[in-house]
């Protein structure tokens, strides 16, 4: 082998070494990809349903490594801060579940009933779907000192909550809504009768007559459509 050929593949080695190649990648993601987006994946589920569970206030990160199998520097590596880990959860778990309830009063322009029913039953399908959304939902949204309803404002304001309280008072002026409801408080209501009774849902499995989604769905219905007093004949 000549001079210059040794030099050449001395080159091309120490390339090779330089730049951590060694035979072409085979097509698909890199090895260690999928792995690192389960752990991501797995710090968020840990992190819901501790959330859930304790609230976010008392919810430290070590807590959630834990949880997640893993720990606090893997935690750290991909969330620096509880509110950094906050804020991936608004965008990627809670902001899909609200945008299922977005356009439900465009659909519904024209009758109101329909659209504050059909807002009360996708409440309960996404609490039956997400188990997360009803007893994280009734700790950190619904109560006034919630770290997650203070974040969500501070991050998207309160536009969905405009957009429900204008569509209620339009209604009430064109006379298809009760006028005695209060617009602030009908969201609210709407909360409590299917959220609160899925998050107690769990301490009511012993009970003679423990809630199922199905039941929910059909009391809410049977509640908005026709009220508490008996039907006339």
């Amino acid at each position: 082998m000549t001079d210059r050929k040794i030099s050449e593949k001395a080159t091309t080695a120490q390339k090779v070494q330089k730049e951590g190649v060694t035979t072409p990648r085979r097509p698909g993601r890199p090895s260690g990809v999928k792995k690192g987006v389960d752990k991501r994946e797995l710090l968020l589920d840990a992190a819901l349903k501790l959330f859930a569970q304790s609230g976010i206030a008392e919810t430290p990160l070590s807590m959630i490594a834990k949880e997640a199998g893993v720990t606090t520097a893997m935690l750290h590596y991909y969330f620096n801060t509880r509110e950094q880990l906050l804020d991936v959860l608004i965008d990627e778990r809670f902001q899909p579940v609200r945008a299922g309830f977005s356009d439900i009063f465009d659909i519904h322009a024209d009758d109101p009933l329909m659209a504050i029913t059909s807002m009360a039953q996708c409440m309960i399908d996404a609490a039956v779907k997400y188990p997360w959304v009803a007893p994280l939902w009734v700790r950190e949204v619904i109560s006034e000192s919630g770290m997650l309803k203070k974040r969500m404002e501070e991050r998207n304001g309160d536009k969905n909550r405009k957009i429900v309280h204008d569509c209620i008072t339009r209604w009430q002026a064109e006379g298809r809504l009760n006028p005695e409801l209060d617009p602030a408080l009908l969201f609210i209501t709407l909360f409590g009768l299917t959220l609160f009774p899925l998050a107690s849902m769990k301490m009511r499995q012993g009970a003679p007559s423990p809630i199922s989604p199905e039941a929910l769905r059909k009391h809410v219905s049977v509640l908005l459509f026709h009220g508490v007093a008996p039907q006339k004949l």
